[in-house]
């Protein structure tokens, strides 16, 4: 019981942070359908323009908590930006094209952003600062520390704002209506350009927030840390139905605790021979098998094809 806690604590830290970047995954393929593989590298640039930030004001005498709540308002507009500029001159020319076109071009900008990446922070491994005491606390034999306390409230509360702004404002109703029929909803009034920017813009703000999360709780940023990660949560949004918001959620949530029982049990029973290091093979297994008896995903919709 005390492992299967454990586990399930880190499951639900891991999988909160796959929710959050699911989202901007399935906020894009909702409004546009289109499947921005580059949505990985704008988390990448969140925990790097963080660490750049940590690292210039960590012997400032600024408070800690302070200096990293500044380092995240850096990296969210620079992450908004990255974001307009690739919506505005890579994906907008090409919104009429055949589908293939923007996907191929949603793979070039990643490989780009990951090079331009490489060239501004160097190759190597860098040790993300960790400028906040960890302080641990039990609960029945497994232990909890504050920031993957901090990880889960914040993404919690990030996952409940969205689906508020969502399905609760006259923004979200417009963004809704541009989903369901960008053509009929221009012609209510709404102009599709600014809802499709404004959907990007806020996938890349919350993609900013887990880059701080991730880097300020593996300790290490990369500039390909993006790549494995997106292709994560881009597949919790398929798990959960893609378009769906909740499900995007719910495929977070269980990817990241597939992972983490899967290591913890099944590496304890094989005397860790099949433990930490394929805690991939297990999230994506038990994907295949959900998709296989279900296509739509947990919480997707099938919909026909219009005449």
């Amino acid at each position: 019981m005390d492992i299967f806690i454990q586990q399930l604590i880190n499951g639900l830290t891991l999988g909160a942070v796959y929710a959050v970047v699911a989202l901007g995954y399935t906020m894009v393929y909702g409004i546009i359908q289109l499947i921005n593989f580059a949505h990985g590298e704008v988390v990448m640039i969140g925990a790097m323009v963080a660490f750049t930030v940590i690292g210039a004001l960590a012997a400032s005498g600024v408070p800690p908590v302070l200096v990293v709540l500044i380092a995240t308002g850096c990296a969210v507009p620079a992450c908004m930006l990255v974001a307009w500029v690739v919506e505005r001159a890579a994906y907008r020319p090409l919104r009429r094209a055949p589908r293939l076109a923007p996907l191929i071009t949603a793979i070039g900008v990643s490989i780009i952003l990951q090079h331009l990446a490489m060239l501004v922070w160097s190759r190597n491994n860098l040790a993300f600062p960790q400028i906040i005491k960890t302080q641990s606390f039990h609960i029945g034999g497994a232990t909890i520390t504050n920031v993957q306390i901090v990880i889960l409230v914040l993404c919690f509360a990030l996952m409940a704002g969205l689906a508020t702004l969502v399905y609760r404002t006259r923004l979200g109703a417009a963004m809704r209506a541009t989903a369901q029929n960008a053509q009929v909803a221009g012609l209510m009034g709404i102009d599709i350009d600014r809802m499709i920017a404004l959907t990007f813009l806020i996938g890349a703000a919350l993609a900013a927030i887990a880059g701080v999360m991730v880097g300020s709780y593996y300790g290490i940023a990369h500039y390909a840390m993006g790549s494995l990660l997106g292709m994560k949560a881009f597949s919790a949004a398929v798990l959960g139905g893609i378009g769906n918001l909740p499900g995007a959620m719910l495929g977070g949530l269980l990817l990241g605790v597939v992972e983490a029982l899967g290591a913890g049990y099944i590496g304890d029973l094989t005397n860790n021979v099949f433990g930490s290091n394929y805690q991939d093979v297990f999230a994506f297994i038990v994907l295949i098998v959900v998709l296989v008896f279900r296509p739509s995903g947990l919480l997707g919709e099938r919909v026909g094809d219009r005449a």
